[in-house]
This record gives C-alpha cells, sequence and structure tokens, in this order.
C-alpha cells in the first residue's frame, strides 16, 4: 500500500476531529437546513466538499503556497469570499417574501444550492491554509509519488467531511420540521437565516494565514 496503514487510520482520526468541530462550512451547511430543508442541507454539502476537492488540488499543484506567500492573493480571496456571504445574507434579509406553512417545504434549485456550497468553499481561505498545514504532515515522499499519495488523502477526507456534514444537514432538517410549525421562526426565519450569512461572511474577512 502506497500509504502506511497506521498513518491512514491516523489522518481518518484527525480528519474525522476536524470535522466534529463546527466551523464556517458547517454553520453554512446548518443555515441551509434550517432555511430549506435537509435536500437543500444536503446539497450545500456537496458543495462545500467539490470546493475542498479544489483545494486538495490546487495544494498538489502548489498554488496553497502562493496564497500563504502573497498578502495580495491571500486578502483577495479572503475578501472575496467574505463578501459573497454578506450578499448573501443581504439578498435573504431583503427578501419581501413572507415564509408560509405551505411555502415552508419549497426550496431553491437544488443546483444553484450545490453551486453556492462550492464558491463558498472555494473563496474560503482557511480551507487552503488547512491543506497546506495539514495534508503534508502525512505524506511521505519515499512511499511514492506525492500527487497519488495526496489524492488518497483527499478521497477519505471528503468521505468523512460528507458523513459529519451530512449528519449535520440531517439533524438541522430535522430540528426545521418542528420550527415550522412555529408562526414566530416563519416570520423570523429570513432574518435570522440572513443575519447568519452576514456573520460568516464578516468572521471570514477575520481569517489570517496564521488561523485556522
Amino acid at each position: 500500500m502506497m500509504i502506511e496503514t497506521a498513518t491512514l487510520m491516523s489522518f481518518g482520526l484527525a480528519s474525522a476531529a476536524l470535522v466534529a468541530m463546527p466551523g464556517p462550512a458547517t454553520l453554512y451547511i446548518v443555515t441551509r437546513s434550517l432555511d430549506q430543508g435537509k435536500k437543500a442541507g444536503l446539497a450545500s454539502v456537496l458543495g462545500i466538499s467539490t470546493g475542498a476537492m479544489v483545494h486538495f488540488l490546487a495544494a498538489g499543484l502548489g498554488l496553497s503556497a502562493i496564497l500563504m506567500t502573497s498578502a495580495t492573493a491571500f486578502s483577495a480571496v479572503k475578501y472575496a469570499g467574505a463578501i459573497y456571504l454578506i450578499y448573501l445574507g443581504i439578498q435573504k434579509i431583503r427578501s419581501k417574501e413572507t415564509l408560509t406553512l405551505e411555502q415552508a417545504s419549497e426550496s431553491q434549485p437544488l443546483a444553484r444550492i450545490f453551486y453556492q456550497g462550492v464558491i463558498v468553499n472555494v473563496l474560503n481561505p482557511k480551507a487552503a491554509v488547512f491543506s497546506l498545514a495539514f495534508l503534508p504532515q502525512f505524506i511521505d515522499p519515499s512511499r511514492g509519488p506525492i500527487w497519488q499519495q495526496l489524492m488518497i488523502l483527499s478521497i477519505v477526507f471528503v468521505c468523512i467531511g460528507l458523513t459529519g456534514d451530512g449528519t449535520y444537514a440531517l439533524i438541522a432538517g430535522k430540528i426545521r420540521q418542528w420550527l415550522v410549525r412555529n408562526p414566530l421562526f416563519l416570520r423570523r426565519q429570513k432574518y435570522v437565516v440572513g443575519g447568519t450569512y452576514v456573520a460568516l461572511g464578516m468572521a471570514a474577512a477575520t481569517i489570517s494565514p496564521a488561523r485556522k
């Protein structure tokens, strides 16, 4: 086997621990699930995971190193991601629709939600920092081509992420089934969801290369 079993198990445990700790991506998924149900949440999970694969590929090509060494490139990605999240939040808050019990089961096209998830994670410099700082710890050049090891580790991480984030989406979707029967939630949900997006965007703007 190209990667030692012990190394692969250590990577799996470390990845599971990271996925279990809620971060911006997790909050985005939960927010989507609470806003539009578990299908929207799961579509977001797939989008976030696809975005993660982009960063893993970038790490293999050395693009993440550019983000780490170039303050201009890092800032450009950071603020683009922050602006996009804030845009989603403001768009939600300014929506003139008032959610009713009948509308609560409706959702945006899942393809659109998927692409938004991809954009959110691709424009998340924290993911670039993670891919560059975390993955190399489990790569041994003497065990074979680095890109092949990177591919294996990326697949393992994404599978773990799909499981963990998918669980968050399903739980949030279940909670939503109770919340939509609450008249106050129906009236205020767009402010809660929109405010969460804005908060995520503001938090993303404070990320620096030294932080996880």
